[in-house]
């Protein structure tokens, strides 16, 4: 048991799209991400995601509508439902997924994500 400083972790780490681990509880990774410009559409067949947004505004984009989540707040997108994050400026996220959730979910690119640093 060791308490974690979100802030300090965030400092460690400059780099957009690229989740850092920073807990483990019950098979769900605890992850930090720094977001800038657009990922990619995508959808993950087999879990849920969690967004909580610590520090500026996240759209997520959906097919049929636009989602604003701000500093404070958190969006849980359900398994199967595709979905395209998009930052203007940097955003930095907390999220809260299975250990076995690619950051791609059903989609290989260049931002895909096999190993995740610990940090």
């Amino acid at each position: 048991m060791k308490v974690q400083n979100i802030n300090q972790k965030l400092e460690l780490f400059s780099e957009h799209w690229s989740p850092k681990i920073v807990g483990e509880l019950n098979g769900q990774y605890v992850k930090l991400v720094k977001l800038k410009g657009e990922f990619v559409w995508h959808k993950h067949d087999n879990e849920d995601e969690l967004f909580f947004v610590i520090k500026g505004v996240l759209k997520m984009e959906f097919r049929d509508k636009t989602v604003i989540i701000n500093e404070n707040e958190f969006l849980i997108i359900p398994k199967g439902v595709e979905h395209k994050p998009v930052a203007d400026e940097e955003v930095s996220v907390m999220l809260f997924e299975p250990a076995t959730t690619l950051n791609t979910g059903n989609i290989e690119n260049k931002r895909t994500k096999h190993q995740l640093d610990k940090i």
